[in-house]
């Protein structure tokens, strides 16, 4: 555990322009610009660390494996967030004057960011893609134009967890009666999945209380207090950072087995695990990719990004979940660009180009073998109506020293999960006065 914890401290101390992770020159002509809203210090910087490394090993296999995008080569840079909303926009208005064609998509990998650039982003024509995070009813795509919910949304998650907690217990119908606590980031992410859940509750006839865990979550001493108190069933753990592990390791001491609880994708990757040691043995969480470093794609950035062109960000990150969702991430904006490009030509392109592409994306389980993903992620087909594509989840289970997987690919109750993203969607239409429908392609 030991060297792990060297390895995120200094995949965390890898900040900007401080040596492996440095950004191709934002100035380079003729190549498509990619704006970077990242964050690799806080307490939040040991996931962004891993994150934004392999979103950035990817973007540079493109350019040494491939020679870019249709020749086009790949450029950028990262601005540091420090997954603080106010810097999130200061650092969106700073990349997006970076290049004349514009930043192609920002990831704000922060739920609270992206509340805040929603509407900045339609002035500007810079699409947004929040990959598994964010505000769920942009995936309606007819409201939220410039919003990409990538794969599944928050609610997706909420569903799909129910769903598993359901199939353990012997069906949905043994539901009924059951206590879940949701332990939640006390943030605009957190609250996310609370309507959802609430719904659920309704609707199968379980007991739902919610407890928040004031930022950063390192302190949980009274929401396990409440839980020993409350005796709940289950336990859905919507954490982040610090959160999760202290989670893990406060339900070993409070005595709340870990085999009661499951996390969120967020709240589901070594670095929550490995830090808890022992106490997160048992512990199921969802997930949005599978960690792994047999699939094509992580071979070849470790022959030719790491060992060819020794441009890698932290080669003991590579193939661990959050790691394996930055190349994801990075390989949905490159997918959308040449997707892109077939309609506008092979050449830098703007947002408002990109956002086409990305709304045409569709990932077919041929095509994501050919890139090297194969089983990674499921496959993924969007469309003006949605700009999620997936819906799908697939949960896993920590056995003390790695993930095994605990489910195939599965959906939560996908038609309450529709039915609120357009009632949702349809409520903030009407209070910003927008006109809904698709944006002409």
């Amino acid at each position: 555990m030991k060297t792990w914890m060297r390895i995120l401290a200094g995949a965390t101390a890898l900040v900007i322009g401080a040596g492996a992770v440095a950004p191709v020159a934002a100035q380079q002509p003729n190549t498509q610009f990619i704006g970077i809203t990242g964050y690799r210090v806080g307490p939040y910087g040991a996931n962004g660390a891993a994150f934004f490394g392999g979103f950035i090993d990817y973007l540079n296999l493109v350019n040494e494996r491939d020679g870019g995008v249709n020749g086009v080569k790949l450029s950028w840079e990262e601005c540091e967030t420090e997954y603080n909303n106010a810097k999130g926009v200061e650092c969106y208005e700073r990349l997006k004057t970076r290049a004349g064609t514009g930043p192609t998509a920002i990831h704000p990998m922060s739920t609270g960011i992206t509340y805040a650039l929603m509407e900045k982003a339609p002035t500007d024509k810079i699409p947004l893609i929040t990959f598994g995070y964010g505000r769920t009813d942009a995936t309606d795509g007819r409201v939220f134009p410039w919003v990409f919910p990538l794969m599944s949304n928050y609610w997706d998650a909420a569903t799909g967890i129910v769903k598993f907690i359901g199939d353990k217990e012997g069906g949905d119908a043994k539901l009924k009666g059951k206590k879940i606590a949701l332990l939640y980031h006390d943030s605009a992410y957190g609250k996310e999945p609370i309507p959802v859940l609430e719904a659920e509750a309704t609707k199968l006839g379980f007991e739902l209380k919610t407890i928040p865990v004031p930022h950063p979550g390192n302190e949980q001493q009274s929401q396990w207090l409440q839980i020993r108190q409350y005796k709940p069933d289950w336990v859905i753990l919507w954490g982040w950072g610090v959160m999760t592990a202290t989670a893990l390791q406060t339900a070993q001491k409070t005595g709340y087995p870990r085999e009661k609880m499951v996390g969120n994708w967020w709240a589901g990757s070594e670095i929550d695990t490995v830090a808890a040691g022992p106490a997160a043995t048992g512990y199921y969480a969802a997930s949005l990719n599978l960690a792994g470093k047999s699939y094509p794609v992580t071979k070849d950035v470790e022959s030719i990004v790491y060992k060819k062109a020794n441009k890698g960000s932290k080669a003991e990150l590579v193939g661990t979940v959050l790691w394996n969702r930055g190349v994801a991430a990075a390989m949905f904006t490159v997918e959308a660009v040449r997707t892109a490009q077939a309609k506008f030509g092979k050449k830098p392109l703007t947002g408002e180009q990109v956002r086409w592409g990305i709304e045409n994306l569709d990932l077919n389980a041929a095509k994501l073998k050919s890139l090297g993903f194969d089983t990674m992620l499921p496959p993924l087909k969007l469309s003006c109506e949605d700009h999620g594509g997936s819906g799908q989840v697939r949960f896993q289970q920590w056995d003390g020293k790695e993930w095994k997987s605990a489910s195939d690919w599965m959906k939560g109750d996908t038609v309450l999960v529709r039915k609120m993203i357009e009632e949702s969607a349809a409520k903030y239409a009407t209070e910003k006065g927008i006109k809904a429908g698709c944006l002409p392609g």
